[in-house]
């Protein structure tokens, strides 16, 4: 909020102080440069030619550029020595002017010194400026970084371990036989059966009982 107050007041005294330099170098513009070069010498100032020439030229100009808000720290300061230079060697005899002079002598210097605010030409081109820096600057990283990154792709570590994928022929780990050939296995490899009179037993062959002998037999 402060901000804004403070550009809506240098746009004021802008248009104020520009508004009077114009309007008094326009008057001395339309009135020419003989009538006002007889003033400057009824005032005492020698070379009232040239200081006319001068002061018109400086005004006009000057003032067009304090109400646009272009260059304002230079047009205050050479305003403000314009001002300085007229009360010095041609003051006028009007007290008014002389007030009047002063004054846009004091607010010229003191627009030059503040600035133009952002309601300004000046601000326009400083933003445009920085954003065109901006541009560039970000424009150089990126070719920078594009490089950088080109730079370090042959040099990328080879990947690791765990990523690599293992060969079919470093795979050692057991596989179940295929269920036709373990089919195929028992069927040429069959079973033997048991002889007559042998009992199995948890899966072993148990022999015949002997018979007691009699004594009969014997």
């Amino acid at each position: 909020m402060k901000q804004a107050l403070r550009d809506l007041a240098a746009l004021v005294a802008r248009i104020a102080v520009g508004g009077i330099f114009f309007a008094n170098g326009w008057t001395k513009l339309e009135d020419g440069l003989k009538i006002t070069g007889a003033k400057f010498l009824e005032q005492g100032a020698p070379a009232p030619g040239a200081w006319a020439t001068v002061t018109m030229l400086a005004e006009l100009i000057g003032g067009a550029l304090l109400i646009a808000g272009l260059a304002v720290s230079t047009t205050g300061l050479i305003l403000f020595a314009e001002a300085l230079a007229v009360f010095l060697v041609a003051t006028p005899l009007n007290p008014i002017t002389t007030n009047e002079l002063i004054l846009l002598g004091a607010a010229s210097l003191l627009l030059a010194v503040v600035g133009a605010g952002r309601i300004s030409v000046d601000h326009m081109v400083v933003i445009r400026r920085r954003e065109s820096e901006a541009a560039s600057e970000f424009a150089a990283d990126t070719e920078a970084d594009r490089v950088i990154a080109s730079l370090r792709e042959p040099d990328q570590p080879p990947p690791a371990a765990s990523e690599q994928e293992v060969s079919p022929t470093e795979d050692t780990a057991p596989h179940p036989r295929p269920r036709g050939q373990a089919e195929q296995k028992r069927n040429e490899d069959p079973a033997p059966s048991p002889a007559p009179g042998d009992t199995l037993v948890a899966g072993r062959k148990k022999p015949p009982a002997r018979t007691r002998r009699t004594s009969t037999d014997s």
